[in-house]
C-alpha cells in the first residue's frame, strides 16, 4: 500500500537534497530538502568561544533552530515577538547543538565558536532530523573552508525518524504519519553505527524491545543512506 506521499515501502526514505551556497554572503550554507520539508542551515564563525572555555585553545559548536511563520498551513507566531524561546525550540536546538558536536574534534577548530542557523521554511515532518542533516553538512563545508576538516572532522552523522503504525514499522515519517504514530522515535548515529541520542515516546501504547530492535535497525539503515547523499554533496563520493 502507498504512504501518503506516495512511497511505496516502509522503508523508504523521503527524496532528500542537500544545495550548498544557498545563501551566497554565508561561509557555508545549505538548503535541505527531505520531501516537502525544508530547512535553510547556515554555519558562521566566530573568534570567541564561552566563558567557561576561555583560556582552554578549545572551541565551540551550538545552533539555533525557527519554523518561520508560513512553515506550517497555519502561521506561526515569532518567537522573537514573544521575546521568549519556546520549549519545543529549546529543546530542538539543544539538540542540533549535541549532535554536531559529537561529530567533531573540538579542540582542533581552536579557541573560535560555530553557530549553524537552522530556519525552517516548510515543515511535513522531521524537522529536527532534517535539521541535523543540513546542519551537518554546512558545519563540514565551513570546516572545509577554514582548512580543518580533514583534523577535525572525526565522523560523518545522521539523523531520521522512525515510528509504529499499526503494529508496522515505518522510516522517516512525514507530518500526517507523525501526528497518528503509536510510536515516534528520532535516531542520531554516525558513520560508524554509534549513537548519538535516541528520543523515543509511545503516544498511548507501549512498545517491545523487539520493536525497539526493529526502530533502530530501520534508523540505521536510513541513515546510512542519508550519509551517503552527504557524502556526495561535499564530493567525496
Amino acid at each position: 500500500m502507498a504512504r501518503n506521499d506516495g512511497r511505496t515501502r516502509r522503508d523508504q526514505l523521503r527524496p532528500i537534497k542537500f544545495k550548498r551556497n544557498y545563501i551566497k554572503s554565508a561561509e557555508s550554507s545549505v538548503l535541505v530538502e527531505m520531501g516537502n520539508t525544508r530547512v535553510i542551515c547556515v554555519a558562521s564563525v566566530e573568534d570567541r568561544v564561552p566563558p567557561f572555555l576561555r583560556g582552554t585553545g578549545q572551541g565551540w559548536i551550538t545552533a539555533e533552530y525557527a519554523m518561520l511563520p508560513r512553515s506550517s498551513p497555519v502561521r506561526i507566531v515569532r518567537e522573537s515577538k514573544t521575546m521568549r524561546l519556546k520549549g519545543r525550540t529549546q529543546e530542538i536546538q539543544r539538540l542540533i547543538g549535541r549532535s554536531l558536536r559529537a561529530a567533531v574534534d573540538l579542540k582542533k577548530i581552536g579557541p573560535r565558536t560555530i553557530i549553524v542557523d537552522c530556519d525552517v521554511i516548510e515543515a511535513d515532518g522531521g524537522t529536527r532530523t532534517a535539521s541535523i542533516n543540513g546542519g551537518f553538512v554546512a558545519l563540514a563545508g565551513l570546516l572545509k573552508r577554514l582548512k580543518l576538516a580533514a583534523s577535525s572532522i572525526e565522523s560523518f552523522i545522521g539523523s531520521v525518524s522512525v515510528g509504529i503504525m499499526g503494529g508496522k514499522i515505518y522510516l522517516d515519517l512525514d507530518y500526517s504519519e507523525d501526528v497518528s504514530a503509536d510510536v515516534d522515535m528520532n535516531i542520531v548515529m554516525n558513520e560508524y553505527g554509534k549513537f548519538i541520542e535516541i528520543q523515543g515516546t509511545a503516544e498511548e501504547n507501549s512498545f517491545s524491545e523487539e520493536q525497539l530492535s526493529s526502530l533502530v535497525k530501520s534508523a540505521g539503515k536510513g541513515i546510512k543512506r542519508i550519509i551517503n547523499e552527504e557524502k556526495k554533496s561535499l564530493g567525496l563520493l
